[in-house]
């Protein structure tokens, strides 16, 4: 018996089965898939996540980026440089993936990957996983299966709320290597970006607030093709998202959530790799505390992120309400300001939280609103 089977060998899942297994405890990390495996995914990762790890992601990491173009129905451009400590990181996310299961393997933990999770049941005192290869059993169990997966539902979690996303993979034999594009205005509700790869663009578009739009597809399309990409050498991929939507229950009987199968994906900007793998890291502590016999470990993982992640999610949701509400505005008074980008930069890469910026900001919108303001 482990003392943890994972379900998902995304960041969350592997993150959680590294540490799990450096701290000596006995780990198996299921993944439905062969690794190393394509994920619909613009690979765009904050540096911070390397204050949570003990080794080098130089072999996982594509590229690093520090020059930004924001437009707005591709015109008025305003270009920037990211004020950070360390520049963005690009990733293909099969590389990234792989490498993150690689140092978890390095420490003990136990991969079966091209193994489908088929259901679960609770044994008294654990758990037993099905899979079509045979069942296993663990005292403990992390569901990290994504947005989709079926591991919360089977735990009795109610469904998610998920919005629509795509990502469009386009080789280029010319690539701007050094710059991030972010396109405001041609999609209500959202915006679109295209991030340099080493040998091609990955491009994504996502919506944050009102109804679906059924043509994200299309426009993202567009969007290439108007950025002088070659769209049918490309690969198009719609996929869902799990946005933060408020406080949660993440435990249940000697289970976790983790990753995007915790909803933690930033209602502002999309950004998921990094939350999915500060929960995967507390996933893990939380797991090892209830193996040494404390009895509210579990309880204490749902506080932690919601106290640490998810207060702050609350700042993005608002600015989220209200710059995807008026974005021409949005655009105008926030993204042109010189300090915006320093300011977004920074929250990507851990440097600031939305709410050290996000009342200004919130102000500086509204004013821009109401006439004798300002």
């Amino acid at each position: 018996m482990f003392d943890c089977i994972i379900v998902g060998a995304g960041p969350a899942g592997a993150s959680a089965a590294y540490h799990l297994a450096k701290r000596g405890r006995s780990v198996l990390l299921l993944e439905k898939q062969a690794l190393p495996r394509y994920k619909p995914c613009s690979g765009g990762v904050s540096p911070a996540i390397a204050q949570w790890f003990d080794f080098d992601f130089a072999p996982a990491i594509d590229r690093k980026l520090e020059n930004i173009c924001y437009t707005w129905k591709l015109g008025d451009p305003v270009d920037a440089k990211l004020q950070t400590s360390e520049p963005m990181w690009m990733v293909r996310r099969d590389v990234f993936d792989h490498f993150l299961v690689q140092q978890a393997q390095s420490q003990g933990a136990e991969l079966r990957d091209d193994t489908e999770a088929t259901g679960i049941e609770f044994k008294r005192d654990h758990w037993q996983v099905n899979t079509a290869k045979g069942a296993v059993t663990g005292r403990y169990l992390i569901a990290a299966d994504g947005a989709k997966g079926p591991t919360s539902k089977w735990l009795g979690f109610k469904e998610p709320k998920r919005r629509s996303g795509s990502v469009l993979e386009v080789p280029a034999a010319a690539v701007d290597s050094e710059k991030a594009y972010f396109e405001f205005g041609m999609v209500k509700n959202g915006y679109i970006w295209r991030f340099p790869k080493a040998d091609g663009y990955s491009l994504g578009i996502a919506t944050f607030r009102g109804n679906d739009p059924n043509d994200l597809n299309k426009l993202l399309t567009e969007y290439a093709q108007k950025s002088g990409l070659d769209v049918k050498a490309g690969q198009l991929t719609a996929h869902s998202l799990c946005l933060w939507d408020g406080n949660q229950t993440l435990h249940t009987q000697n289970a976790l959530l983790a990753g995007e199968a915790a909803c933690v994906v930033d209602p502002f900007t999309a950004e998921g790799i990094r939350p999915a793998i500060f929960t995967g890291v507390k996933a893990a502590g939380a797991i090892d505390e209830a193996l040494t016999g404390n009895a509210n470990a579990l309880q204490s993982y749902t506080d932690l992120i919601n106290n640490e992640w998810g207060a702050d999610m609350v700042w993005a949701q608002r600015l989220a309400g209200v710059f995807y509400r008026i974005p021409n505005i949005g655009y105008k008074v926030g993204i042109k300001r010189p300090s915006a980008t320093e300011r977004i930069g920074q929250i990507l890469c851990g440097e600031l939280r939305y709410a050290d910026v996000a009342n200004k900001a919130l102000k500086r919108l509204s004013s821009s609103l109401i006439p004798g303001m300002g």
